[in-house]
């Protein structure tokens, strides 16, 4: 644990990407098996501890201090690992207690009911010091946030070994933790592991913004950019697996999706649900918003009622392997033909092809995605027509247009602490707009958007402007306008104020407009698409 919890304590203190790497990469060619495997899990988010949850951890710690004082603290702190770690009470034990190793904590956590959780993890951290029982906690409970993505703890792997982080990424998926047969492959001590009949997910091609970037549409195909979550569909040794872009395996929340597609092979496109059409012709049947698929994400068993009232369906973008044939290196013309016969064999009803925008020129397009208000469009996409499948961002590749996003003055009228290093300041916001009746109804929430000058300003507003407490959350004067920017708004019938904005953030903070002049609910109402 203590080479861990160094390792921890070392990037949560590191901002420099090369250095983070570095550190991750040293302590894998220093650290013996298992515990660096159960260490990249941690740090991959896929070491999963069932029997720990938080409310666990806040039910011991308060049991040994005065709860008052573990929540005054945890609000101050912003975390509740790193508050439990100090506060937690240094018990009687020998001057010189056996060291505690990564792979006996994991063991024994794993090992677990949840009845027999608190005691278990209560003797582990009698025996580590503070930043041990800070890995610990933050391991056991899966929510690192110390700056390290699975892609470049990977990235590490790939580095520390001299191998292809392309290759670990794909043996990744049909492995499990702590990854010993990946490790024994780095190190040259074994072949890979064999994974040919595996629904392994690949990672994801991605674009980069276009910006103010103009392109000639002879080299670059365009398509509408859907509104829905990105997946891939896998299909190998007669399994079938739907991948969210994170490599999260959500087939058990969209059963009929996964049942439906029986041809050997992996597809990348968009996952939505049905809707009606919103008045414009965009070459396709109706998707619903984003709302509309938000109710069945995160399930792991879906009713028929829901299953009946929000059918999901893929738009497909593009084809990765056509039965056991690899196409990625493929340029996109020819894997856009692919990708059509393809769809040809698989049921309209849960799959089709997310058609292309025929436009005769860039400025042409520009008046396309200018009137696009469909609920389940956010913008377009350019694909380099000669461009190979090739994981993350690539310069000149792909770029994504999004449209233009709406925007409305909102008062502020809560405010609560971040995380991490925010944790200091009231830097989370709730705003509201007018009923017609004059009161203020909450629509939103936002933390981003804002520099760090700004969110000093607003820190100072809250603590000024302070007229009611409610546990961490304070609740301000109703005097301050903020410009809100988000996508999408969609009706929602659980939210008082009855919408719900999509991605809200601080455009602007608007001191020169009193409060009275903000934007009314049936405004918001009035965007809805």
């Amino acid at each position: 644990m203590r080479a861990f919890s160094n390792l921890l304590d070392s990037l949560i203190y590191t901002r420099s990407r090369n250095a983070k790497l570095k550190l991750i990469a040293d302590y894998l060619t220093a650290t013996p098996d298992p515990d660096r495997g159960w260490a990249i899990a941690a740090l991959t988010g896929t070491l999963d501890i069932p029997a720990v949850k938080p409310g666990v951890i806040r039910a011991l710690i308060e049991s040994r201090v005065d709860p008052v004082l573990f929540r005054m603290s945890r609000d101050y702190v912003g975390d509740t690992a790193e508050t439990v770690a100090l506060l937690w009470p240094a018990p009687a034990l020998p001057d010189d207690p056996a060291p505690l190793s990564l792979d006996q904590a994991v063991a024994r956590l794993l090992g677990l009911s949840r009845s027999d959780a608190p005691a278990a993890l209560a003797a582990m951290l009698d025996r580590l010091t503070a930043e041990e029982r800070f890995a610990l906690l933050k391991m056991a409970t899966g929510a690192l946030r110390i700056g390290v993505s699975a892609r470049l703890a990977k990235t590490a792997f790939a580095q520390a070994f001299g191998v292809d982080v392309e290759v670990v990424e794909e043996l990744w998926h049909g492995l499990t933790p702590p990854y010993t047969a990946l490790f024994a492959w780095a190190e040259g001590r074994a072949e890979a592991p064999d994974t040919a009949n595996l629904p392994l997910f690949r990672a994801f091609m991605l674009a980069q913004p276009l910006e103010d970037l103009r392109v000639e549409l002879d080299d670059y195909a365009a398509e509408w950019k859907w509104d829905g979550i990105r997946v891939q569909l896998v299909r190998a040794g007669g399994a079938t697996r739907l991948y969210s872009r994170a490599g999260d395996d959500i087939t058990a929340s969209f059963p009929e999706v996964a049942s439906a597609f029986v041809e050997d092979g992996v597809l990348d496109g968009e996952l939505m649900v049905r809707g009606a059409a919103q008045g414009i012709d965009l070459g396709h049947e109706g998707a619903a918003s984003f709302n509309a698929l938000q109710q069945r994400l995160g399930r792991k068993t879906v009713s028929a009622k829901m299953l009946a009232e929000a059918p999901a369906f893929v738009r497909l973008y593009d084809i990765l392997f056509d039965g056991a044939e690899d196409l990625r290196g493929q340029p996109w013309t020819a894997r856009r033909l692919r990708l059509e016969a393809f769809a040809a064999r698989l049921p309209p009803s849960h799959f089709d092809v997310s058609a292309l925008i025929d436009a005769p020129d860039f400025t042409a397009l520009e008046a396309m995605r200018a009137g696009a208000r469909d609920a389940a469009i956010e913008g377009v996409m350019l694909k380099r027509r000669d461009s190979l499948y090739v994981t993350g961002r690539r310069a000149g590749l792909w770029y994504k247009w999004k449209r233009d996003p709406f925007t409305a003055d909102c008062v502020m009228m809560y405010a609560q602490r971040g995380s991490g290093r925010r944790s200091s300041f009231y830097s989370d916001y709730t705003f509201g707009c007018w009923t017609t009746a004059g009161d203020l109804l909450p629509v939103g929430k936002a933390y981003s958007g804002i520099t760090d000058e700004e969110l000093k300003f607003l820190d100072k507003f809250v603590r000024d402007h302070t007229s009611a407490r409610f546990g961490p959350v304070r609740e301000v004067e109703k005097s301050l306008v903020l410009e809100i920017a988000f996508d999408s708004i969609h009706l929602s019938k659980r939210h008082k104020s009855g919408v719900a904005m999509r991605f809200p953030r601080i455009a602007r903070i608007r001191t020169d407009k009193p409060a009275t002049e903000a934007d009314t609910i049936d405004a918001l109402k009035r965007l809805v698409t």
